[in-house]
């Protein structure tokens, strides 16, 4: 009797599970295979591998995957490898509080190569990965401009707040807040632009909506001040920066693959304008997927002519992370890292690089996403990324924004 278990069975999605089988022969050859199904009906899977044991036993932990999807010894390495079925999908939970992924883990006799529905597996498990903890309480914000959702982490509180921004698609994306609540914190999922009667476009980066939200998050009585974080990729880091910048609610930014410069947009703030550097669209190029590889579509920040774009970092009073891929194809996001940090107050930010690493680095959950179709691109948008990489970068990365977010907002009562 062949047997697949996962333990925990049931788990957040950025913490680790025991995948082990048991009952094959020994030295027996087997294709392990995960896969699950998005709210989409998208099927993202991976497969792996290996010889059993001795003792007829396989333990992707301690055992080195063979060949597929991955090879050599990944614990997670069949979750953190899932793909899609479909060119150009991505993985994101958007029902996060609702309901769960459930991944199917199944065990095949030799070498399995396809997904003939004819091949019976010798075991199987299902395990849930949720985006939310037990407890963990969702709010829809509504409330003067302000849209988003509001995660409160279980208990009395007061929770250390934190303000979680996305980037150029726009809507409203949770999968992150409701991981950083089930840490202890109070976060509000930020929409600016694409969702419910925001803008349909982003026209222009106003921060007085950006404040409205922080003095919103402030005032709950479940969240501690007197100051709070911000979490932004992409656009999301370039706001974010701007609000470590101007807002002085802000203590502490973790800036994830953006730029130190307004691009396209222009931002306001009271009577300042600060005019945005174009992008050069006409010098985009095509992968060899036919995906749009968009770094060349930036100009170089540090000519002179730009100098006006430049966010005025050297104001900022709190603490910046920067969070940098190497391998981001989407723009050169180590050099706008580098020139924020050049001109930033003494010890008020450092930088985490991560060669092989590409654009969209999320919590250790989230399987690689090299390219995607997004909301207002005729063509699927090419971010980078080397699959092993990437995965360690977003592990290790995920325990530096915790550690930071803990360390500059005080310390959070509520672990999931």
């Amino acid at each position: 009797m062949v047997e697949v278990t996962v333990t925990p069975q049931s788990s957040l999605a950025d913490r680790p599970v025991q995948i082990r089988v048991r009952g094959l022969s020994p030295s027996q050859l087997v294709t392990l295979r995960a896969w699950l199904k998005d709210e989409q009906g998208e099927c993202f899977q991976s497969r792996a591998f290996f010889r059993a044991d001795g003792a007829g036993e396989v333990d992707p932990g301690i055992h080195a995957a063979l060949g597929g999807s991955y090879s050599g010894v990944w614990p997670m390495g069949l979750l953190w490898f899932l793909q899609p079925d479909t060119l150009f999908r991505r993985l994101v939970k958007r029902d996060v509080a609702g309901s769960p992924f459930r991944v199917r883990l199944e065990v095949f006799d030799g070498l399995c190569l396809g997904t003939d529905p004819r091949e019976q597996p010798l075991g199987s498990c299902e395990a849930e990965r949720w985006y939310v903890g037990p407890g963990v309480q969702r709010v829809p914000i509504r409330e003067g401009r302000v849209r988003g959702a509001l995660f409160l982490p279980p208990g009395p509180g007061p929770f250390p707040g934190v303000i979680d921004l996305f980037g150029g698609a726009g809507g409203l994306i949770e999968f992150r807040a409701g991981l950083l609540a089930s840490r202890g914190f109070a976060v509000l999922a930020l929409a600016f632009f694409a969702y419910d009667d925001l803008p349909r476009v982003l026209a222009q980066l106003d921060l007085e909506y950006f404040e409205e939200a922080a003095e919103l998050l402030l005032q709950h009585p479940k969240v501690r001040g007197p100051g709070l974080g911000v979490v932004g990729v992409s656009k999301g880091a370039e706001v974010a920066l701007a609000m470590a910048t101007f807002l002085p609610q802000v203590v502490a930014t973790v800036w994830i693959n953006g730029t130190a410069f307004l691009h396209g947009n222009p931002l306001v703030y009271k009577e300042l304008r600060i005019p945005p550097i174009p992008y050069y669209t006409e010098r985009v190029q095509f992968t060899e997927v036919g995906a749009m590889d968009n770094s060349a579509v930036f100009a170089d920040p540090r000519d002179p002519a730009y100098r006006s774009s430049a966010i005025p970092v050297e104001k900022i009073r709190g603490k910046v992370l920067f969070v940098v891929g190497e391998a981001d194809r989407s723009f050169n996001s180590k050099l706008f890292a580098e020139l924020a940090l050049a001109r930033m107050p003494p010890e008020s930010g450092r930088i985490l690089s991560y060669p092989g690493a590409g654009h969209l680095i999320e919590p250790p959950g989230s399987p690689l996403c090299s390219n995607s179709s997004i909301r207002g691109t005729p063509r699927p948008v090419a971010w980078g990324g080397e699959l092993q990489p990437h995965a360690r970068a977003q592990e290790h990365s995920w325990q530096e924004i915790l550690q930071f977010l803990e360390l500059h907002l005080g310390s959070v009562s509520v672990k999931l």
